[in-house]
């Protein structure tokens, strides 16, 4: 089994921070990617951010600036810092992995349950 827990997410004025927080457990072999993504209102899941195994990022042009990812493998936790948060920002984010368990050859697709982001204007 293989847990995605998320915590962070809240309640900011515009201008505002958050930092995402994404811990992987269970019988893992090893996480490659990681990344963020997030769901408005009516609107598709998007990618907000990834980070792979070596640590290179890419970010959606809409945050690039403002968020950083980044990893702590020895933990097996993923974060997103977010700065000057804007109203358009609100939305459900989600962590994602791609993680090979132990006793398996292949690499599979977890997600974590989602934490809601708000931001007032």
């Amino acid at each position: 089994q293989v847990q995605l827990v998320e915590s962070g997410g809240g309640l900011v004025q515009a201008g505002g921070s958050l930092r995402l927080s994404c811990a992987v457990s269970g019988n893992i072999f090893r996480i490659n990617a990681m990344g963020w993504y997030r769901q408005a209102p009516g609107k598709q899941r998007e990618l907000v951010a990834a980070i792979t195994s070596g640590r290179s990022t890419n970010y959606a042009d809409s945050v690039k600036g403002r968020f950083t990812i980044s990893r702590d493998n020895a933990k097996n936790t993923v974060y997103l810092q977010m700065n000057s948060l804007k109203p358009e920002d609100t939305a459900v984010y989600y962590c994602n992995a791609d993680i090979v368990r132990i006793g398996v050859s292949r690499e599979y697709d977890y997600w974590g349950q989602g934490t809601q982001v708000t931001v007032s204007s």
